[in-house]
This record gives C-alpha cells, structure tokens and sequence, in this order.
C-alpha cells in the first residue's frame, strides 16, 4: 500500500470511530483527555529507539501517529482545521526553510544563518522563540542552549564549560552551607543546567544518558535487594554503610561480568 493510502485509510477509521455509529470511548474523548496519551505516546517511542528493534519502533510510530490524526479529526469537527492542513502546514514550511534545496543553490552558504533569519521574517522575535514551557526540563534545557548557540551565543569548546560547572558546584556548597532553601534550588538549577549544555557540547543527549545511568542503577539495586534477602538481610536499614557499600560494589562487578 501506497503511503497516501495508508494516512487516508487511517483518516478513514478514525472519523468511523468519531462518527455517530462509532466507539464510545473515541467519541467521548476532547483535546484535554488526549493530553497524557500524547506524552505517553511519545516516551514509548523513544524507548522503541533505546531497544533498536525496528518493529517495536513501527509500532510505536503508528501510535504517536494516531494521536497526530485523532488530535486534528477533533479540531475539524470543530471548524477549525483537518489533518490536510496539519501536512500542507509543515510542508510549506519545510519548503519555507529550506531555500537552499527548494531554491536558488546559491542560497546554500550560510544555512544555519539563513535558518535564523527565516525563522524572524516569520514573526519569532527571539532565537528561543517555539520553545514550549510544558517540555520535559531536561529536553528544555537542551534546547534553549541550542537556539542560544545556534545564534552565536556558546561556549567554544566542551573544555570551557568544566571551569563554569566548577563555578557553579561550589556556588552550591556556599548555598548549602548558608541554609538558603531557596538559593540552594537555585544553584542547583544552575548546576544541571551546565551539565546538560555540557552534554550538548560532548554531542551526548543528556537523556539518553541520564536514562542509562537510571536502568543502570535499578538493574543494580534490584541485584543489591535480592541478594542481601538471599543472606538473610530483608530490610538494608540493617546493614552499616561500609557493608552496603561493599554489597552495591559486588552487585556491579556482578552485573558487568
């Protein structure tokens, strides 16, 4: 089946779904229902592409799919738009961006620039403009500091953000040792916000990594749990910290061999 078929025939079922002989539940639901499905949508597919198996990846793309085409089936039952206009609007702009492909070839030098300055012409007046407040904070910051480097404000090179993460690691002793709740947030803040640009710098999604470190410490703690059970230790509380220490050690060359 062609590609056209298959979004037309998707458009297809989820207007019978709407429709008045359609599924209760599809028929109940409003844009603010669809909200956490969205999200939860789009996490499954990032996991999909963590795993690296192509059809768990499918799959979780005609999800996140489906919620693209039900979102728009809501809003054109509303006069408002259709799913046609939710592609002819990317599109355009797509076209809109890219002069150099679409365009005069000349165009092509300055790409980046050029980005800029098209984005502007359409009514952004900021380089962090289209950046959404409910994004994830860490995703967020990811990409505030690549708009911001993207308009030539960055650090040079990853070697000098470490003498700012110094900077800021002992701003937040200072602020610890002060007992101020609310500076302590605030550096702490500071300090995360470094790392991630960090990580942009390294050319590490700071996501990813930080999901690793989360998968890693759970598959290691889980190992930690059963096997102090196993010895007769149900409750760790009972365990002095050089024991635990030992046993959380043991638990990683374990889990690495």
């Amino acid at each position: 089946m062609l590609a056209g078929e298959a979004f037309e025939r998707l458009v297809a079922v989820i207007a019978r779904l709407r429709g008045p002989d359609g599924c209760p539940w599809d028929r109940a639901q409003t844009l603010e229902s669809m909200r956490p499905y969205l999200v939860e949508e789009t996490y499954e597919v990032l996991e999909a592409i963590d795993a690296g198996t192509p059809e768990d990846h499918r799959v979780e793309l005609g999800d996140l799919l489906m919620q693209i085409v039900f979102q728009a089936r809501l809003r054109e039952e509303a006069g408002a738009f259709d799913v046609a206009g939710v592609a002819d609007a990317i599109t355009d702009k797509l076209v809109r961006r890219h002069p150099h492909v679409f365009g005069d070839a000349a165009e092509a030098d300055g790409t980046q620039r050029r980005w800029h300055e098209l984005k502007r012409r359409e009514g952004r007046e900021s380089a962090l403009d289209g950046v959404p407040l409910a994004m994830p904070a860490l995703l967020r910051a990811r990409r505030l500091g690549e708009k911001a480097a993207g308009a030539g404000f960055d650090w040079r090179a990853p070697e000098d953000v470490f003498g700012k993460l110094d900077e800021e690691t002992a701003e937040l002793r200072e602020a610890v040792g002060c007992g101020d709740r609310a500076a302590i947030e605030a550096e702490l803040g500071d300090l995360l916000f470094t790392v991630v640009n960090l990580s942009r710098k390294l050319d590490v999604d700071p996501e990813a990594a930080l999901r690793g470190t989360a998968r890693r410490f759970e598959q290691r703690f889980r190992r930690l749990e059963r096997v102090a059970r196993d010895e007769g230790h149900p409750d760790l509380h009972d365990l002095p910290d050089e024991e635990l220490e030992r046993r959380w050690q043991r638990a990683k060359a374990d889990l690495k061999g």
